[in-house]
This record gives C-alpha cells, structure tokens and sequence, in this order.
C-alpha cells in the first residue's frame, strides 16, 4: 500500500514537498487554508540552487523567466539625495546566473506538475489539493499520525490517518505552532518592515526594464524592472515600533514610513502606484531559526522550518531545494522515515545555515542601517559595479560581433 502525507500549504515549499514526495512513490494530500490558488505576486529571484532544484522537480520547462536583455551602462540606476541618477551595481548583474521571476510564475510551474504532468512520456497523477481547509489538531500514533482537519466552508471537522504530515505553511506556521511550540520560541524580529507589489506602468523617464533604487538609511525604496512585464515596487523600512500587520491602513503606515522622501518623483510614483495596487504584501520581518526540523512524523519545510528573511533572497530557492531535497531522502530511504528524515535536515542544514548568516550582511544592501554603512556600501557596490560592467560590456560587444558577422 503507499504511503499518504498531508502536506499543509500550497505555496511553494508545499508544491514542492508534494511533487518530492510523489517522486519517491508516496501519495501526496495537499490542505490550504484559502478558498482558491494565490496567483500573481511580487518579484522574486531564482538563485542557481533554486534553478537546479526546479530541474530536479521536473518543473523547469514550465518556469516562465524574466530577465530584461542587458545593454550598456546597464539595467540599474541608483538616484541620490538631489534626484540625480547614476548607474548602479544591479541584482541580476551577479555573473552566478540569477533568474528573474514573479512568484506566481514558480507556482504556476509547480501547479502544472501538481494537476497532472507528462514526464518521460508518461503522465504524472494529479495530486488531490483541498482548499479551505486547515489541520485542528495532530496526534501521533505508533504507526502514523492522526489528523483533526476543518473545512472552513461547512465548519466540518474529520480525523483522517496518514503517515506523514509536512508542514509547508509558512513563517506564522500552525503545523509548527501545533507540534513545535509557538512562534515566539522560533521567531526572532528583525525590526524591520516590507511592502511589496507590482506596478501599473514603469516610473516616467525610465526604460520599461530598468530597476531603480532610491536608498536612504533605515528606509529604502527599490523598482525592479522585468522583460515582458510591468515592474515591480518593493519597499522596506528599519522600526523599533512593529505594527500589528491587521491594525490601521497598510498604505498609510507606509506613507508615513516614506514621509519626507515624496519630493523624489520615484518615490512619489511608487507611493501613488501603492495607492491604486490591486493588492500588496505588507509584513514585519522575521527569520525562523529551530535546533530540529523534524519531531516523529512530522516535518517542516521551507518557511515554516527556516524562514531567512526577505533580505536574503533564497525563500524561494531555499523551498524548492527543501522540497526536491525531502523527496530524494525519502528515495534513499524508501524502508525507513526516520532515516530518510535524518538525512534530509542532515543534508540541508549547513545550506540554510550559510543563507541565514548572509541575511544581516544582505540587509546592509537592501537597506542601511546608518548614514556610514550607506557610504560605505555604496563606495564598495561602486567599485564592484566597474569591473562586473566592464565584463559584461565586453561581453555584449563580442556577442554583437558575432551577430553582425552571421549576418
């Protein structure tokens, strides 16, 4: 008989886990707590970590990328205290191979191989997913675990076996809370803020794929330019006083985080591209740090696990390395979980740990904490910026002679 797991989430540490275990030849069951699949999303990045696992998940033909074409003097401009643009060190310049993309567009892969995927010519089992539904309680047994499940919709409560349950739901994660401990035992506040979403149309004067940073300490403002879509704002800010992320209006603590910086006309673009935003992210920031991974028969990935923080920029490498690395374990080690678990935090902890300590060194970049640390990151990603263009610019011209010549 396979074995079942209840993954909780479908985000995507939850996909991921899902299409890692039903490579291992288990039986997945996804629960999310939504009443239907999240699409869209802020800009995100694909380290090549992330790439590989994508491959490894079988998911890498369907990931859609964005990157803009890189032309001289570069995508990235960075604009200073009097409005003046210089060109600036981008993200995308880093010569380790970084895929741009939105969050949807990892899920929306991850999806295609959740429902139903064709895969060496034969046809992967779609696996089921039930939304609005969030797990109540769960009680491990000698043979497995058993779980108190709520269908939002109806009220309904059900207790349902399985022999695995991963919890895939994030940095506030209940699966954690339920069997872990609460969040404060993990959750260590960064005093930091974030506001992410993507804009209608790209800040005047600029080329539709160009990013821009607008940086000021303890505040910061960066628009990140893709290929075929409109760019995308994300805005952070360093504060002693975290608000309750559900109390008073998202967009005016916002506005009054960026007051004083509104003569910019970036950021007054930004601001009233806030205003007239579908939807945003807007969130306090954390980093989830836990001695274990796994108690019994429960296992936490991506998020929920290992949170690293938006400054770090692998959360989605990170859950889909997570995913693809739980099922090769559970592979390895098809006759024994507690092995196969072993090996899967074994394996990946020295990974996370690494990416967790960069966090404080990344957050310098993304958002300084003095007017010190601002120059002197500037006067350092300068410096990095000459010699990264200088390759990149030769680059460009002998793959433009070559072009010309093929013609």
């Amino acid at each position: 008989m396979q074995k079942r797991a209840l993954v909780v989430g479908l985000g995507i540490a939850g996909m991921s886990a899902a299409i890692g275990l039903r490579r291992a030849g288990w039986t997945p069951v996804i629960v999310e707590r939504a009443a239907e699949r999240r699409t869209g999303g802020y800009y995100i990045f694909m380290f090549p970590e992330g790439v590989q696992a994508a491959a490894d998940l079988g998911i890498a033909d369907h990931l859609h990328t964005r990157n803009p074409e890189w032309r001289p003097g570069g995508n990235s401009w960075s604009v200073d205290r009097r409005g003046r643009r210089k060109p600036a060190l981008g993200l995308l310049d880093a010569p380790s191979g970084l895929a741009a993309v939105l969050r949807g567009d990892i899920e929306a892969a991850l999806w295609q191989s959740i429902t139903g995927d064709v895969v060496d010519g034969g046809t992967e089992d779609a696996v089921e997913v039930r939304f609005a539904t969030t797990p109540v309680e769960i009680t491990e047994g000698t043979g497995g675990v058993q779980v108190l499940l709520e269908d939002a919709g109806t009220g309904k409560q059900y207790r349902e076996d399985f022999d695995l349950v991963v919890g895939a739901d994030g940095m506030r994660s209940s699966v954690r809370r339920m069997v872990f401990g609460p969040d404060e035992d993990y959750m260590a506040n960064w005093k930091a803020m974030i506001c992410a979403f993507q804009l209608k149309e790209q800040v005047p004067s600029y080329e539709a794929s160009d990013s821009i940073i607008v940086s000021r300490p303890k505040r910061a403002m960066w628009v990140f330019g893709l290929a075929d879509h409109a760019p995308c704002a994300w805005l952070t800010y360093r504060t002693e006083d975290i608000p309750d992320r559900f109390a008073g209006s998202s967009i005016e603590q916002v506005r009054a985080a960026f007051s004083g910086m509104d003569d910019d006309p970036v950021v007054r673009h930004v601001l009233a591209s806030l205003d007239e935003a579908p939807d945003h992210v807007f969130d306090s920031i954390h980093q989830v740090k836990m001695p274990r991974w796994r108690t019994g028969r429960v296992v936490l990935v991506g998020d929920a696990a290992w949170c690293m923080n938006t400054y770090s920029a692998m959360g989605s490498s990170s859950s889909l390395r997570g995913g693809a690395a739980l099922g090769a374990a559970l592979q390895e080690h098809p006759d024994d979980l507690a092995a196969a678990l072993d090996a899967y935090e074994t394996g990946l902890r020295p990974y996370i740990t690494r990416q967790q300590r960069s966090a404080r060194v990344k957050q310098q970049r993304f958002v300084p904490s003095s007017r010190p640390v601002q120059v002197l990151c500037s006067v350092v990603l300068e410096l990095i910026r000459k010699v990264v263009h200088r390759r990149l610019t030769a680059e460009y011209t002998a793959s433009s002679a070559l072009s010309g010549a093929a013609r």
